[in-house]
């Protein structure tokens, strides 16, 4: 059987990945801040299902390998991957076979197995401290499992799920759903709050640092800046200075101050959170995404984010182009080609190099000073569709379509 089917998970809706698999018989303290934040109980709900394994994938063999390490247990594309905060020798990575599975980088050695999903896990996320592992599937099946003890310690559906985050300092999840919500619950209690629907999807979300707002993108192309005690708008951007799509990503700098959206119209966007004011808008000109059929199709945005050390911002483009501009004056610096659509890029924590992954299968490192390629990293046999670096940017996780996660050890001439 083969299905043409349309992938989201951080590109834009108008990418189609085909899959072909085997026929299968039909089977019958919000930090102190929060503490007094009106919950609402709610109940768990469990499921379990199996996935599924695309063969020619699993027997593709990569020309070079330049990883480490190669994590092989899921049976189907691996759309997610996440390192614990606390010592970043963990990973939990998400996949199309409806399994988490939280392992470690230095052997790939299982540590935990997360089932019970109904459909493919596409977030998989550990809590600030580590203690705790949240994976969520396509459609909406959320479970925490303790990392310690290995057991579930929570589980609740909502609907379809577009981004699963946890708050930075106090064991709360948050979800945004293809319906508008955005959930936020207390682990494992599960007292739960929502915050309105605007009536289209929110597609994209962010705590702030300050652990009291929470930044949510949508479909419509607005942006809200959430009260997360009160459970109220405090602003909406919207309208001409707004966004004219769909939101597919946004990033905020260190202090919460100012955020950087992307969406499918191209452009991306500053906002200034406190006031709620659109105070800068990038783009690049002339851009197509790469193997479009339409020549009217706008250059989605696939990622963006902040350099933590210099005032540099960084956007991914769906035809390849990842664009380095300059925060202070908005003028665009370098343009860093790519051969493919780019689909993810992460800057270092304490320096100027950013990284992409790309539809190619490969990882890139530049160094946004100079818009030069410091080094890439191969060894996929498709693309890879999530990627994350420790804190001293010594090793990236990947995740991949050829059913594989790799850790990379990166070398650079200034280690």
């Amino acid at each position: 059987l083969t299905l043409l089917v349309p992938f989201t998970c951080h590109l834009s809706s108008s990418l189609n990945i085909l899959i072909t698999f085997p026929y299968l018989p039909p089977s019958d303290d919000l930090a102190d801040d929060l503490e007094d934040v009106d919950f609402e109980d709610t109940g768990n709900a469990e499921d379990d299902n199996e996935g599924w394994e695309t063969e020619d994938e699993m027997e593709a063999e990569a020309e070079q390998d330049d990883s480490d390490v190669t994590f092989s247990k899921h049976t189907g594309s691996v759309f997610c991957v996440s390192l614990d905060p606390a010592t970043n020798n963990l990973a939990v990575t998400g996949g199309e076979d409806d399994k988490a599975y939280v392992w470690r980088v230095s052997d790939g050695e299982v540590l935990m197995e997360c089932t019970g999903h109904k459909d493919s896990v596409t977030c998989a996320v550990f809590s600030h401290d580590s203690s705790l592992v949240a994976s969520g599937d396509m459609s909406g099946m959320i479970k925490v499992w303790k990392v310690e003890t290995k057991e579930e310690v929570w589980s609740f559906e909502v609907g379809d799920l577009e981004w699963l985050e946890w708050h930075p300092c106090a064991p709360v999840l948050l979800a945004g759903t293809d319906d508008g919500s955005v959930w936020m619950w207390k682990i494992p209690a599960g007292d739960c709050k929502t915050l309105q629907s605007p009536g289209c999807q929110a597609t994209s979300g962010k705590v702030l640092p300050d652990g009291k707002r929470a930044v949510v993108g949508y479909e419509d192309g607005t942006v809200r800046v959430w009260d997360l005690k009160q459970g109220n708008a405090i602003h909406v951007i919207k309208g001409q200075d707004g966004h004219q799509g769909a939101l597919t990503c946004l990033a905020c700098n260190k202090d919460g101050s100012l955020v950087l959206t992307g969406s499918v119209d191209g452009s991306a966007k500053l906002i200034n959170t406190t006031t709620g004011k659109v105070v800068g808008a990038l783009s690049v000109e002339g851009g197509k995404a790469k193997g479009s059929k339409d020549e009217e199709e706008t250059n989605s945005v696939e990622s963006v984010g902040f350099c933590n050390i210099l005032p540099l911002v960084a956007v991914a483009y769906l035809d390849g182009t990842l664009a380095i501009y300059d925060l202070s004056t908005q003028v665009l610096r370098h343009r860093c080609q790519h051969e493919a659509g780019i689909v993810h890029l992460h800057w270092e924590e304490s320096s100027s190099v950013v990284s992409t992954c790309s539809l190619d299968g490969a990882l890139r490192l530049w160094d946004a000073r100079s818009g030069n390629m410091v080094s890439e990293y191969r060894g996929h046999t498709a693309e890879i569709l999530d990627f994350t670096i420790n804190r001293e940017a010594t090793l990236a996780v990947t995740a991949s379509g050829d059913n594989q996660a790799k850790v990379f050890c990166l070398q650079r001439p200034d280690r």
